[in-house]
Formats: structure tokens, sequence, C-alpha cells
């Protein structure tokens, strides 16, 4: 009889078209390189865990983030104009959701003044010259 592990690792091997074996011989982190596991920590010990979580902890939330990012992005290219995301494509789908749409709306405007105030202070920097 098989485990749900075994179960687990055909999915996954299906998923990735790599067994195993193959993938934990591509890199320690089962094939994949990690790219936010320093800013989750940050942000997991922000939230009341640990200092230092569990590396699985971090792995499997970062698969979430991942996963999220795609879908988001998929359904951002089905939305707008093919092959291309817009930061209006985001805001749509996004519109339902109040806390979402409120994030995204802030961040927008916290980019916008930021740029203005680099703006700015190039402007000073080289009227001194």
């Amino acid at each position: 009889m098989a485990s749900a592990d075994d179960s687990f690792d055909q999915y996954e091997e299906e998923e990735t078209g790599e067994t195993q074996t193959e993938a934990s011989m591509s890199s320690g982190t089962g094939g994949r390189k990690r790219l936010f596991s320093k800013e989750l920590r940050c942000m997991m010990y922000g939230f009341g865990d640990d200092q230092n979580p569990y590396t699985e902890s971090v792995d499997l939330l970062e698969d979430l983030v991942l996963e999220f990012i795609t879908q988001m992005t998929q359904r951002a290219m089905e939305v707008g104009r093919s092959g291309r995301v817009q930061v209006e494509d985001v805001l749509y789908l996004v519109r339902k959701d109040k806390r979402k749409y409120a994030r995204v709306h802030d961040l927008l405007n916290m980019n916008e003044e930021l740029k203005k105030a680099r703006k700015a202070f190039d402007e000073v920097k080289y009227a001194g010259l």
C-alpha cells in the first residue's frame, strides 16, 4: 500500500519531470533556488515566529508565495494584453478584495512619492554643480 509521501513524490515527479534523487542532486533545496528565504524569515519573525524558523516552514511559505505570484501573473496576462502584465491588470484582479486593493493602491502611491523625491534630490544635486 502506498503512503501519502509516496503519492506526493509521484505528484511532484509529474509536475517537475524529475525524480526525487535528481531534484536533491541539483541543489539542496529540492531543485529550485530559494528566492525569498531571507525576507520570509524576517517576516515570520516579525509576525511572532522564532528568530530562526524551521527551514521546512520557510520553504513551504516560499512555495505558497511563488504559487500565488505565478497564478496572479497568469491571470493578469489573461485579463490584459496578451503577453504583458500591467499595473491596471493587477488592480483589476484585486478590485473585489478591499485589503489587497488598498495595499496595492498604497504601494503605488508610495512608489510615486519616492520617484518625486528622487527627482527633486537629483535636481538639487545637479543644481549645485
